[in-house]
């Protein structure tokens, strides 16, 4: 049986990028059997997988050809190692809520059974901070198991992190939902380690792992490519063959406990952040 795990935090935070390596690395340090579903109607969480090539998406074949097009063929791509793919899309701009493509494209792939026996992971890679509407369905109708959120030392994704939280303290009771860790996708700030230890103890979860900045990251984008596809020999790989190992390892899944507004900005004073 799959573990399945949801993948949230701030927009720009880095958050499909992480989702990404991390599976990659899952791959090939592991062997593990990963599938990458993207919830976010970019349509962009798999992209460096699939080595940059456009993916049709669930919303596309749904609007263009209707429901009973929407096989696992057409929709489901295979990327590096096999790992499987699939975007949900979302509205053309303007039109309709991106928030319903999430809940359809993965009541399609489950009508479906994509989600097969053999994977050993499934990742639902979930737009931004938005934890409402379909959004929310990882979390609130018991798709995803596990809750990892993407976060910095920064002010606004610490904030974004703890919404999240709060709103899996929403939904977990009727879920099971739990939250596995904060990942920490470094952008440098000063003593930035420091407090994502203590926001994380103060939520009462962890800091699975704190991973270090490094341009190698965006030479591999630019590539096309995860860094492990790209080089698995650079330390960067392994930085994220360590993330892989410990969300596989993890035993440690809690209902958070978010902080008050006035706890928040005492800590963000303290520590000096800035947005």
């Amino acid at each position: 049986m799959a573990r399945k795990i949801a993948i949230y935090g701030k927009g720009g935070i880095g958050k499909s990028t992480t989702t990404q390596n991390t599976a990659a690395a899952m791959a090939h340090f592991h062997g593990k059997k990963v599938f990458i579903h993207g919830c976010d109607p970019k349509a962009d969480s798999t992209r460096l997988i699939l080595g940059g090539k456009p993916q049709e998406t669930v919303m596309d074949v749904l609007r263009e050809e209707g429901a009973e097009k929407v096989t696992n063929e057409k929709v489901i791509k295979s990327g590096y190692l096999g790992i499987h793919c699939v975007e949900s899309g979302g509205p053309e701009p303007g039109v309709g809520c991106a928030g319903r493509g999430v809940i359809t494209a993965i009541d399609l792939m489950e009508t479906n059974k994509a989600y097969g026996d053999d994977l050993d992971f499934i990742f639902f890679d979930v737009l931004g901070d938005v934890v409402c509407g379909g959004f929310a369905m990882p979390i609130r109708d018991g798709k995803a198991q596990e809750v990892y959120i993407v976060a910095s030392g920064e002010m606004m994704a610490i904030y974004a992190a703890n919404n999240i939280c709060k709103g899996l303290v929403k939904y977990a009771k009727q879920s099971g939902v739990r939250l596995g860790g904060i990942i920490c996708n470094s952008r440098k700030v000063d003593r930035e380690r420091e407090f994502l230890d203590e926001f994380t103890a103060s939520i009462g979860t962890q800091m699975i792992h704190f991973v270090p900045r490094d341009n190698i990251v965006q030479k591999a984008e630019f590539n096309k490519k995860t860094v492990t596809e790209y080089d698995a020999s650079e330390n960067q790989a392994k930085e994220y063959g360590e993330l892989a190992r410990k969300i596989i390892e993890n035993k440690n899944f809690v209902i958070p406990k978010p902080l008050t507004m006035d706890q928040l900005e005492a800590m963000v004073v303290k520590y000096g952040i800035a947005d």
